[in-house]
């Protein structure tokens, strides 16, 4: 068979688009946090000295904005105004609104909080079940982070990106073909001295060494050759603007709904993660290598309007039978998603940064906590293979 290549990126938690991400989920944790039934739709801009939030909130507890506002942009490593802004001093907007009672009248009984088509999926290409290229990408990008806040790399910044292409046989990987990486640095760091450190320090490292062969790879390393001006000072950042880096890394589909600063009420959230649940399970049961999942909802109606699954020619039996096993294995009513993986607790900042899928408990992110400390994503159980193989069989 030919071999094709397949391209996925990642990008740091210092992104401007993924620190509002965090804001925005922060501002989500630390409400279910004083009122688990808080009902949250938090969207959040930062740019130079700025950051503004607002949104819908409808909640009996209280949060004191500003001080989550700095605290993530702390935690991130934006301590100070040289790299265009700072936790301590940059200015903090704030403009929350109750939400809609129209919208309430169908979540209150149970229904989805909105309409609109969400997807799941899982593969073999890795131990995570995630397609191979995002994953790669993800585990670079969390290298950038891990040796800046270590001090191992000190002229690192928290902005950077990365990109991997894959080449496959079939759908077996079989060699990363190439890798770009663009970190943010400090003014006084030679490119070649960049170059150097992240070759050794962050690609080889990061890499399985049976895919990655620094003499049979391409390598861009901060092409353009300059990257100090980053973060928010370099590109104005928004709430649910990296919903690719946030899923499947383009691999399948996406029904089109950000996560970040959303209740579970919003099966933009709940129903993403229930997908990613079942299909998880499915391929995790040998029963598909791929396999991608199809919810739609209406807005306040319980059941899903349909459950579609697509296997891609890689399943022990027909897609109608699978799609019949799941339906019958998981309950895809939002309050029943919501209740059996336990989303009104304040689980959700670290999934704003490094995917919120393909995230085990021995790859938890450094500093990433939410107001507690998370030791998995529900949602990336396996604990129904068992059931399925039974409803296949029957």
């Amino acid at each position: 068979m030919r071999h094709t290549l397949f391209t996925s990126e990642s990008v740091t938690e210092g992104h401007p688009d993924k620190i509002a991400d965090q804001i925005s989920d922060a501002v989500l944790d630390h409400l279910l946090a004083v009122d688990p039934r808080s009902r949250v739709a938090c969207e959040t801009l930062v740019t130079t000295g700025l950051a503004l939030v607002a949104g819908e909130v409808t909640t009996e507890g209280y949060v004191h904005l500003p001080d989550i506002v700095r605290g993530t942009l702390q935690r991130i490593g934006y301590t100070n105004a040289a790299l265009g802004i700072d936790a301590t001093t940059c200015a903090v907007l704030t403009n929350l609104d109750q939400q809609s009672l129209d919208i309430a009248m169908g979540v209150d009984t149970g229904g989805a909080g909105d309409q609109g088509m969400m997807f799941g999926y899982a593969t073999n290409e890795t131990p995570e079940l995630m397609p191979a290229t995002l994953q790669f990408a993800h585990a670079l990008t969390l290298r950038l982070a891990q040796v800046r806040k270590s001090g191992e790399v000190p002229w690192i910044r928290p902005d950077g990106k990365a990109q991997v292409t894959v080449e496959f046989d079939g759908d077996k990987p079989v060699r990363v073909h190439t890798v770009v990486v663009s970190t943010q640095h400090d003014p006084d760091v030679s490119d070649g001295e960049i170059k150097a450190i992240v070759r050794e320090k962050i690609i080889k490292p990061a890499l399985p060494p049976e895919l990655y062969d620094e003499n049979n790879c391409i390598l861009h390393i901060n092409p353009t050759g300059r990257f100090v001006i980053g973060g928010p000072h370099g590109d104005c950042g928004l709430t649910g603007r990296k919903i690719i880096v946030d899923t499947y890394g383009g691999v399948g589909r996406h029904g089109g709904g950000a996560f970040s600063g959303k209740d579970p009420t919003k099966v933009d959230r709940s129903g993403a993660y229930a997908a990613r649940w079942a299909a998880k399970n499915v391929v995790a049961a040998g029963l598909a290598r791929r396999c991608e999942i199809q919810l739609a909802y209406a807005i306040g109606v319980v059941e899903p309007v349909s459950v579609h699954l697509q296997s891609f020619g890689t399943g022990e039996v027909s897609d109608v039978d699978l799609a019949d096993a799941v339906s019958e294995v998981f309950d895809f009513r939002p309050r029943a998603i919501i209740d059996r993986l336990q989303l009104r607790n304040p689980i959700y900042t670290p999934t704003a940064a490094y995917g919120h899928f393909g995230r085990t408990p021995e790859k938890r992110v450094p500093d990433a906590g939410g107001t507690e400390p998370v030791q998995f994503f529900p949602w990336e159980l396996t604990d129904r293979v068992e059931e399925l193989r039974k409803a296949v069989r029957a």
